[in-house]
């Protein structure tokens, strides 16, 4: 679907919507839910999901890949068509309105929320309700988790939340305008709801977490390569972000989160365990409650950096 041409727009409309977007994010987070396309698309999806195919490997594999195709072609569509008319009637509102929808498909402000509120708790040694907080970010369960693994987990959800929610999105908004950046928040909203090795998504959600595989392999080692600017920028090890994202980026299941959460393992020198999964990095400092605000400082810093860039290359777009 991300072949579908956006509609076009001069590269000062983009800069603009670009900025509005992420003036929307640092002023207000979230968009309501009765607005918010992201739980529009839970909502459809749920709704796919209640005629899918119990048995059959083959027949729920051809289901899945339907329903992938069905999801982003809707709201694709959903957001040319909106835009386009905008556009033709209003200028402005053409600007407004495609910046909330593109500041649908990206959060900031929400991440670095809930990963301090899981610092706070652990601050105050709350576990209990750490855990809960950090069910939020991770499909893994929490409710065993002591401290230290809840700060490894929140840590890593950070790390690859900096490409799931931030690069990836605005990387498809560059070249496909806002239907591409809607397009890749379909494939991830599908890997998050289906994309698992058990039943009974083994077979339905394979297309959606292959699909979703394919759309990050570049941002993920894009965002890889900024953080690795970032953990300079903070006063973070350059050095060991390199070196433990080069050993350690293929320790996961994922071919993508392993560059992101490796990285920054490096960068923190500490070492990120999933019990029973991988350890990415070497324990050279201790992880501690203050790991998860160093973690966020390299998110944001590479939610800046990467701003910068986009806007870099709309200007140097509109000028040649």
């Amino acid at each position: 679907m991300l072949c579908c041409p956006a509609p076009p727009v001069a590269g000062v409309e983009i800069i603009f919507i670009l900025l509005l977007a992420l003036i929307i994010d640092v002023l207000f987070g979230e968009l309501p839910s009765f607005l918010h396309p992201v739980v529009g698309m839970g909502k459809f999806i749920s709704l796919l999901l209640r005629f899918a195919p119990q048995r059959g490997h083959l027949i729920q594999l051809v289901y899945g890949a339907g329903l992938v195709v069905a999801t982003t072609a809707l709201f694709c569509a959903a957001s040319y068509f909106l835009l386009s008319y905008l556009k033709e009637i209003n200028l402005i509102a053409y600007i407004v309105v495609a910046a909330i929808v593109l500041k649908s498909t990206f959060s900031v402000k929400k991440l670095h929320q809930v990963a301090m509120r899981i610092e706070e708790l652990l601050l105050q040694d709350n576990v209990p309700r750490a855990q809960v907080e950090t069910s939020s970010l991770v499909s893994r369960d929490t409710s065993k988790l002591d401290k230290s693994l809840l700060v490894a987990a929140t840590v890593e959800s950070v790390a690859e939340n900096t490409c799931d929610s931030f690069i990836a999105p605005l990387f498809y908004f560059l070249f496909f305008g806002v239907p591409g950046a809607m397009a890749y928040r379909v494939a991830n909203t599908l890997d998050a709801m289906i994309g698992y090795h058990y039943l009974p998504y083994e077979y339905l959600g394979k297309c959606a977490a292959r699909w979703d595989d394919v759309l990050n392999f570049i941002p993920a080692r894009l965002g890889a390569s900024i953080m690795l600017i970032s953990a300079y920028l903070s006063g973070k090890s350059t050095k060991g972000a390199w070196r433990i994202g080069w050993r350690d980026h293929n320790k996961t299941e994922s071919p993508n989160a392993g560059w992101l959460m490796s990285t920054a393992a490096g960068a923190l020198r500490v070492q990120l365990e999933k019990v029973g999964c991988y350890k990415l990095g070497d324990a050279t400092w201790s992880l501690s409650p203050m790991t998860i605000r160093s973690g966020v400082k390299i998110m944001r810093m590479s939610a800046l950096l990467w701003m910068v860039i986009c806007i870099v290359v709309e200007v140097v777009r509109f000028v040649c």
